[in-house]
């Protein structure tokens, strides 16, 4: 008989993001995890040790996890040996987390990525399951190029973009044109608590090194077409992007202005918030959110303390939609960044492309 829940191995266990990965799998109903990673300072301790006081999550440590061992996560074989895929968010160099992936990958283990170092390759997917699964088709070529029969990397995108991407995203067939965007993006975005970076209290710092970069050009990658074996990159839209740092424990908001090739009306943008769902939702997986998108009609809302955890942190809050005068329409939008911007969105993505064999299990 085959085993009903995939081994699931998380390397960078120790940072925010991999203690928000443990606080979502703790009782998660397809994924078991049978292995904790993290750097060699940590490996051979309990997770309860090594992480010494510094975890950051309001929920309480799983008791399950506290006295696991941790291993080197340089110690790929071993580590490979007991697990069918991995979630990786370590903090390391960039050419030393391709280095680390691709070795993982090597070893015919799948990688679902928290990283940034591989997402603008051409033939690793960057998935946000509800908008561009299609992209899953990519990993193929990326087999051949790693040598590999089962084995590849996928990443998911910047925690900045996972508000107004999908908040945008069903309005595409009225030919977006141009996106003017500021996102207020909260401490834990940079793995920081108030306790951890006191200069934050009553703060706002209008700088975040290379993130209005990756929130220009990482839509246009899950907006792209796959080509000879590649994602292409789409032309469209031009987004100028600004992102601020700002006194919030969690949640990213944006706040956007659109334009379009063919106006819709208010009524129509609102009927494709409120009724779009993506293959997560239709295929009922466990972390899907249910609506994806929600729509506040107040004039307050959504709320970064109030609105975050909507959908179990894995859904948009949208709201303020309005005429603008410069552009069509402006409006804000809101996503939990270490849910579904970070942890959240990982799993998502991973319970997908296990639900379409892209991840099998290990023998």
């Amino acid at each position: 008989m085959s085993r009903s829940r995939w081994k699931v191995g998380i390397i960078g266990a120790t940072g925010m993001v991999g203690q928000r990965f443990l606080s979502l799998l703790e009782n998660h109903p397809w994924f078991e995890v049978t292995i904790l990673a993290a750097s060699s300072r940590s490996s051979g301790k309990t997770y309860k040790e090594a992480l010494e006081g510094r975890w950051a999550l309001p929920s309480a440590m799983p008791a399950r996890f506290s006295t696991m061992p941790v291993m080197d996560s340089a110690q790929v074989k071993e580590i490979a040996d007991h697990v069918d895929f991995i979630f990786c968010a370590v903090d390391m160099p960039k050419e030393e987390v391709i280095q680390l992936e691709e070795a993982f990958a090597k070893t015919e283990t799948p990688v679902v990525s928290n990283n940034s170092a591989l997402r603008m390759t051409p033939d690793v997917p960057m998935i946000i399951p509800e908008i561009n699964p299609d992209h899953a088709a990519v990993i193929s070529a990326q087999r051949r190029r790693l040598g590999t029969k089962t084995g590849f990397i996928t990443v998911k995108p910047n925690c900045s973009i996972q508000s107004y991407v999908p908040a945008l995203h069903p309005l595409r067939d009225f030919g977006i044109e141009k996106v003017s965007v500021c996102t207020y993006q909260a401490l834990s975005g940079a793995g920081k608590t108030f306790e951890s970076w006191p200069e934050m209290v009553d703060n706002v710092i209008p700088f975040i090194k290379g993130e209005e970069e990756k929130s220009e050009r990482e839509p246009l990658k899950i907006w792209g077409e796959i080509e000879e074996e590649k994602i292409r990159n789409a032309s469209l839209p031009l987004i100028s992007a600004q992102c601020l740092r700002v006194a919030s424990s969690d949640g990213h908001m944006a706040a956007v202005s659109v334009s379009f090739q063919k106006k819709p009306s208010i009524a129509e943008i609102l009927d494709r918030w409120t009724t779009f769902e993506g293959i997560p939702q239709r295929r009922n997986l466990p972390s899907a959110p249910r609506p994806f998108l929600r729509y506040f009609s107040e004039d307050d809302r959504p709320q970064t303390r109030l609105d975050r955890n909507e959908g179990n942190g894995m859904a948009v809050s949208i709201g303020r939609l309005r005429p603008d005068s410069l552009f069509d329409y402006r409006f804000v939008a809101l996503s939990h960044n270490t849910i579904r911007g970070a942890a959240g969105g990982a799993v998502l993505t991973a319970e997908f492309l296990c639900a379409e064999g892209w991840i099998p299990k290990k023998e």
